[in-house]
């Protein structure tokens, strides 16, 4: 793929070196860190433009500036803690948050100083929403193939305005404004979407990405399943995407879990990322995620099938992960450390072993090698060579637990599903971490859980659902404590939110998940047949996208 060529530039960390951010954002004490001098004083990496045709653009294969950065200084640890702490947000992105400055409290985690009339209201932004649906042919139903997939995103982009993203001479996604289209490796088809302040406005855009591929794959006999595992077909009946990462990742997955390459080609799920303000909201936020995160498993349990026969999960999909690479998922028990915050996250993901670096267009095998590694220079791979925080960025979407933090937190233990319940997740989160009574009360409810129940948790209820054995009763009941705070979460917004937790209410009122309606049809109306019941266009909203 030929870049148009520029001079190289001379950055460090986020492009720029320590002494020039300490210097540009004025700070008056050790370890104190402006969170919105953070965001006015890095600078967005340039991005290469490859060709222009009309409207359209095509750029480079994300991350493509590590050709035009040459770093002045090395990168130290407490750069990458600093890499984390800069998704504190500033005031301007925080509504909330009208006079506040990010600083290092007695402990060394990152607080923001905010008017006492403010300590309960509530942010406007959610980062984004993500997910992602499976392809398949009307009349074999049969997976798309790369080639369809590429007239799929070709048409979308000639049609409804959006770039294109190439790796080598191929087409391997989409990118307008601050939304994008990516492949996954078996094809998954997803959306991540823009930050936006409502979940009406996350709806529209689910509404809108979903008429424009709907337009488009229709005209082509393709149709989309929203399901967290692939209800039919077999690994070897799944295409491979053409992009590089996902070849080293395909060969690394089956030396470090039996489950991994199922991960890779047969599941999709519906992910939502949210903003947090300091240290201590991360750390509040990241905790409470954990703990409730099997419950949002339960409530979004949708892939009870495999091959064409139950498989006996509720979710299938989040089983996959307990056997996929223990080195980079799970439930992080040392979040609930005294002790945790950014430095110790970096700490964890450190060690974790990396998968690639991207140099000169294409991506290098660096497997079972450490990023500690690779801070000193140690990678066999690229030997002598030092990471950019480009690679850090990349080393960082490698790691797969249950709630995942970049400059942001990722909550990712739901499967796919409907549009509908596309648009409950973030209500669920939202209203539970984004509004502070909500969030205690939900600090308050699962303080006492132990290690060993939030792990039990998270074995059993792919198995077991709501229906999972808790304490002196069953999740289901802590399930509907919990949907009552996030509605109460939404309510005290004020944005008449709450009717999107109606899907999530119904599964919460009768302790059945969408996984066991599924299986209800299997063994009922579609006579223990697969057939067009679960991937073709019928009128059970359960099923079909549309």
């Amino acid at each position: 793929m030929a870049v148009v060529s520029r001079a190289p530039t001379t950055y460090t960390r986020h492009h720029l070196t320590r002494r020039d951010f300490d210097t540009k954002t004025k700070l008056s004490a050790p370890n104190t860190l402006s969170c919105s001098s953070w965001d006015s004083a890095k600078k967005p990496p340039p991005t290469p433009r490859i060709a222009t045709r009309g409207s359209r653009v095509i750029v480079a294969a994300s991350p493509p500036t590590e050709d035009g950065v040459v770093a002045a200084d090395p990168l130290t640890k407490q750069d990458l803690v600093d890499y984390l702490a800069s998704g504190c947000k500033s005031r301007e992105k925080w509504r909330f948050l009208r006079s506040s400055d990010c600083i290092a409290s007695a402990n060394n985690h990152i607080v923001c100083n905010i008017k006492d009339h403010d300590k309960t209201a509530t942010t406007t932004t959610i980062t984004s929403t993500e997910h992602e649906k499976f392809g398949f042919e009307f009349g074999s139903l049969r997976p798309t193939k790369y080639e369809q997939i590429a007239e799929l995103l070709n048409g979308i982009a000639e049609r409804f305005d959006w770039d294109k993203i190439m790796e080598d001479d191929k087409i391997i996604g989409l990118k307008q404004g601050k939304q994008s289209i990516s492949l996954e490796p078996g094809g998954q088809f997803e959306l991540s979407g823009a930050p936006l302040e409502t979940l009406h406005q996350t709806c529209a855009e689910v509404n809108s990405h979903l008429y424009q591929v709907k337009a488009v794959a229709e005209e082509m006999g393709i149709g989309f399943l929203g399901i967290g595992f692939q209800p039919k077909w077999g690994i070897k009946d799944i295409p491979v995407m053409p992009k590089g990462r996902y070849e080293i990742m395909r060969n690394y997955m089956p030396k470090v879990g039996s489950l991994g390459l199922d991960m890779m080609f047969r599941t999709c799920t519906v992910q939502v990322n949210l903003d947090f303000s300091s240290e201590v909201d991360m750390i509040r936020k990241f905790r409470a995620g954990l703990a409730l995160q099997p419950i949002a498993t339960a409530l979004f349990a949708n892939s009870p099938f495999k091959e064409g026969k139950p498989n006996g999960f509720v979710s299938m999909r989040s089983h996959i992960w307990t056997d996929t690479d223990k080195d980079r998922t799970g439930m992080l028990p040392f979040v609930f450390d005294d002790s945790f915050g950014f430095e110790q996250y970096v700490d964890y993901a450190l060690d974790v072993p990396m998968y690639f670096v991207y140099r000169k267009h294409r991506y290098i095998d660096c497997t079972g090698k450490t990023f500690r590694d690779f801070l000193a220079g140690r990678l066999p791979c690229i030997p002598g060579e030092l990471p950019t925080l480009n690679d850090w960025e990349n080393h960082l979407t490698t790691i797969f637990p249950e709630v995942r933090l970049k400059r942001y937190l990722e909550m990712r233990g739901a499967d796919g599903g409907p549009w509908r319940r596309l648009c409950a997740l973030p209500a669920l989160w939202v209203g539970l971490l984004y509004d502070e009574v909500s969030l205690q009360s939900v600090l308050d409810l699962t303080a006492d859980w132990t290690p060993e129940e939030r792990q039990m948790l998270r074995n059993k209820v792919p198995v077991t659902g709501l229906k999972t054995p808790f304490r002196d009763g069953l999740l289901k009941h802590v399930a509907e404590d919990v949907l009552q705070l996030a509605k109460d979460g939404l309510e005290r917004r004020g944005f008449k939110e709450s009717g999107f937790l109606n899907e999530v209410a119904e599964v919460v009122r009768t302790g059945v998940t969408p996984a066991e309606r599924l299986l209800e049809l299997y063994h009922g109306k579609w006579e223990q047949s697969m057939g067009y019941q679960v991937v073709g266009r019928t009128d059970n909203s359960d099923i079909w996208l549309s």
